[in-house]
């Protein structure tokens, strides 16, 4: 994927000390997906979602970030696992690959919608036939700080719903959804499930989200 300048080096920077809180739905996922099956977690940051699902039994798992610094620090934590770096939008693997894919907070690092439509076509391609889509992201908020910073920024990217954020010296660009947008990048999947969640963020803040599982047509 087109990385915006500074992103990369944004995650390598609070790569040991962000924890990623958006829970995973462990539970809904375990209804479609059985523990021999292949997954993948693609943006996997230090493997904490992996790591829940080796715990719950599932073995067959690979993870990908494009952070160097989150990889490490999920090397060193979960030695057990297996997750790699990964330098572009290409994904690493043959076509028809997995069972299962995972994509925790990934989109909302993704501000261009073009880039978002190019991920969602190389899953497609290293999905087997009837294979899951698991997404958990961020949805458009209506509260007052949100909309004076999707209105800030929209002209500069193109969307309403694209932000900054600024940490340590280096910046972060974030991507908020509305459901059509969703629904129209997984259109190619059968969607199964759809459920808005109320999230709190990795910096302690509210904000709309959801869940979505789909299987590819």
């Amino acid at each position: 994927m087109n990385i915006i300048p500074d992103q990369e080096q944004y995650w390598d920077k609070v790569s040991e000390e962000k924890e990623f809180p958006t829970p995973f739905q462990i539970g809904e996922f375990g209804k479609y997906v059985s523990k021999e099956m292949n997954i993948l977690d693609i943006g996997c940051g230090y493997g904490r979602t992996l790591n829940e699902l080796y715990n719950s039994g599932f073995k067959n798992l690979v993870g990908i970030d494009f952070s160097r610094g989150m990889i490490n620090r999920g090397l060193k934590m979960y030695p057990h696992l297996k997750l790699q770096k990964n330098d572009n939008g290409i994904l690493p693997f043959p076509d028809n690959s997995f069972d299962a894919i995972i994509l925790i907070a990934v989109l909302t690092c993704i501000a261009d919608g073009n880039e978002q439509h190019k991920l969602i076509a190389e899953i497609l391609r290293v999905l087997k036939t009837a294979g899951l889509l698991y997404i958990n992201d961020y949805l458009i908020n209506q509260d007052q700080r949100n909309i004076a910073r999707y209105n800030k920024y929209k002209e500069k990217y193109g969307t309403y719903g694209v932000f900054e954020l600024s940490e340590r010296g280096v910046m972060a660009v974030v991507r908020h959804h509305t459901k059509e947008h969703i629904f129209e990048i997984t259109k190619d999947f059968q969607e199964i499930t759809f459920k808005p969640v109320l999230y709190t963020t990795m910096n302690g803040n509210k904000s709309n989200g959801f869940y979505y599982i789909g299987k590819k047509k």
